[in-house]
């Protein structure tokens, strides 16, 4: 009975024993026994997870890298580009101020030399031609001689001094010279006006006023030359020159009621005459604008600063 009573202890023992480990086994861990066994678990899950993220990482980079050379590769282009503008731009710039620089030199040239044979005829062969018809006056008056011939002579001497005369006005006017800009820009528009162009002269600027006198001699020319171009190409009937001063700058405003042109294609119909009348006003920094349209006339303006 005793051992029987062992055995049967024994074995509720062991019973009572193996339910307690298996109660204890699905028990619930604690959080920090959780945490442990999840940072284990993580440990053996890190090599392959860290191998896809190195090799999504190294991607990224290299599309950066290829992003970042392409960028590289555009900028440095249009650098390129626009350094190849500028070279272009700079040589054109080059060009048209040597051009302008020529066209001038040649300007400066033919005024000078106009001026020279202008006082050449003026004071030299317009004299001389003066004193042959005084003195062939006063020998038909003390002979009192009535030849045909001798009144022949004086009206060739006559004529030939005339002729003398205007070609020295042409080349450079004695109103100019003597009296000034305004009136001689004044007697330009009385004497450009005709039975087919009648040209009104309007100005604010007083007529006894004196600029220096190569900046009054290309004002002149540059009129000289507009006028010109509306009498032989606009067929206009009234053109009108307006003067004053506005800032230090000296302003000539031109219209004529012609048949005008499509400013659009200035550039590729302007003459040498029009090249030259640019070139004179941007020797003295100067801006010349052009408004014009087919049978509404076309109006002109000069700006350029005072002389000093």
């Amino acid at each position: 009975m005793a051992l029987i009573r062992v055995f049967l202890w024994s074995l509720l023992f062991t019973t009572v024993g193996g339910n307690t480990l298996l109660n204890q086994e699905n028990k619930p861990l604690p959080s920090a026994e959780k945490e442990i066994i999840a940072q284990q678990n993580s440990k053996k899950v890190k090599p392959s997870e860290g191998r896809k993220f190195e090799q999504l990482r190294n991607k990224k980079i290299v599309s950066l890298s290829i992003v970042l050379v392409i960028i590289i590769f555009f900028l440095f282009y249009f650098f390129y580009q626009n350094n190849q503008l500028k070279q272009k731009i700079k040589r054109k710039d080059t060009k048209q101020k040597i051009l302008l620089n020529i066209i001038n030199a040649g300007i400066d040239t033919q005024e000078i030399e106009r001026k020279k044979i202008a006082s050449f005829l003026h004071d030299n062969i317009n004299s001389l031609l003066s004193s042959v018809g005084l003195h062939l006056n006063t020998f038909t008056a003390q002979t009192n001689v009535k030849s045909e011939e001798i009144q022949k002579a004086k009206a060739i001497l006559q004529e030939a001094h005339d002729l003398l005369r205007d070609m020295s006005h042409d080349l450079v006017p004695t109103l100019l010279v003597r009296f000034g800009l305004i009136y001689a820009l004044e007697d330009l528009c009385e004497r450009n006006t005709n039975s087919s162009i009648q040209f009104n002269f309007s100005s604010k600027i007083p007529s006894d006023k004196r600029y220096n006198e190569k900046f009054e001699m290309k004002i002149y020319f540059i009129v000289s030359e507009l006028f010109s171009n509306i009498i032989k190409h606009s067929d206009a009937k009234k053109g009108e020159i307006s003067l004053y001063e506005s800032n230090d700058h000296f302003i000539i405003a031109i219209h004529d009621d012609g048949k005008g042109f499509q400013t659009e294609k200035l550039n590729e119909s302007e003459g040498f005459g029009l090249n030259r009348i640019r070139a004179r006003i941007k020797k003295y920094k100067g801006t010349l604008s052009i408004v014009s349209k087919p049978n509404e006339g076309t109006s002109i303006k000069i700006k350029i600063p005072l002389p000093h």
